[in-house]
């Protein structure tokens, strides 16, 4: 476990300064002007250029970067050049949202995609190919018309969620619930696709293999020859998969946070990157890169948990 904490290390750290670099450079070359964007049109270029150097958007690039990255590894984010707010405060508030829906969409995409996976494996015949064809729609239907139908069916059609609006679990679990049903749905569907793809294969290559016949030949209840054996043994491939699936999931807030006016990171990056709110694009970007390193970092222990041969 040293061995995999300390190589995730050495390969985390020039990601996230990459990212960063990356973020900021590509947020400062967008067309318009800041300053602009906070006083409008109306105001005079002096008043432009007097709030641009107040901001300190006058200095050169590097410089910028530099004094972002210096009080970044002092734990200050900076405040948002629009609102004035500190950065973390705006971070902390939405990070709530942002989790609850991507927590609500890994289980809904490990938990159907794995009970897809393993019934068409033992079913086979046109569950097996109706998982496959599945898969293939899932892969290619995007999600955001897949959440306008979730929404035209069940929030305008048949009024069961509310359109839009996010509440806090500490103001009512039922309400907070109901507000998260259409955009997990949204991004848990689809997900489901290649987990199930992925158990289905790795389900049938483990009842292949000569241990099960050996174990239903002792007499071995079929359900435990199933998860104890063969769905562990093919746990480890599923396993990678759902982490690619939660990296992709990350960029599927944007959309659904969007969508669903949620008050959550990705409705934030937008924002701020339509008002060219560097600050806030760089906090936003900093704690998904984070994020999803630390979740790379749980699927390698996992992934060395589940194969023996990884930790030899």
């Amino acid at each position: 476990m040293h061995r995999i904490l300390f190589r995730w290390l050495v390969g985390a750290v020039p990601v996230v300064f990459g990212v960063t670099v990356l973020t900021f450079v590509l947020t400062s070359l967008v067309p318009g002007d800041p300053g602009r964007t906070i006083l409008g049109a109306n105001a005079s270029p002096a008043q432009v250029k007097a709030l641009d150097t107040q901001l300190g958007l006058d200095h050169p690039l590097l410089v910028r970067y530099w004094d972002w990255l210096t009080a970044a590894l002092h734990g200050d984010l900076g405040d948002s050049i629009t609102s004035g707010v500190p950065v973390s405060d705006q971070l902390s508030s939405r990070l709530g949202t942002t989790l609850s829906l991507i927590g609500g969409a890994i289980l809904v995409a490990a938990v159907a995609g794995v009970a897809l996976g393993v019934l068409s494996a033992l079913k086979g015949g046109w569950l097996g190919r109706a998982v496959d064809g599945i898969a293939l729609v899932g892969l290619a239907v995007p999600n955001f018309w897949f959440g306008l139908v979730l929404m035209t069916a069940f929030a305008v059609q048949l009024p069961l969620f509310p359109v839009s609006g996010y509440v806090p679990f500490t103001d009512s679990p039922v309400q907070w619930f109901e507000s998260l049903v259409l955009p997990v749905l949204t991004l848990g569907v689809p997900a489901t696709a290649p987990v199930a793809k992925q158990t289905r294969d790795g389900v049938l290559t483990q009842l292949d293999r000569e241990y099960v016949r050996v174990l239903r030949a002792r007499g071995v209840p079929e359900r435990s020859v199933i998860f104890r054996h063969v769905l562990r043994n093919a746990a480890a491939p599923i396993v990678t998969v759902l982490g690619v699936v939660v990296v992709t999931l990350f960029g599927g807030t944007v959309l659904a946070e969007t969508l669903f006016v949620m008050p959550g990171l990705g409705g934030l990056a937008v924002t701020a990157a339509q008002t060219q709110d560097i600050p806030m694009v760089q906090g936003v970007a900093l704690v998904f890169t984070v994020t999803v390193m630390l979740i790379n970092l749980l699927i390698e222990v996992v992934y060395a948990m589940l194969n023996p041969k990884v930790r030899t």
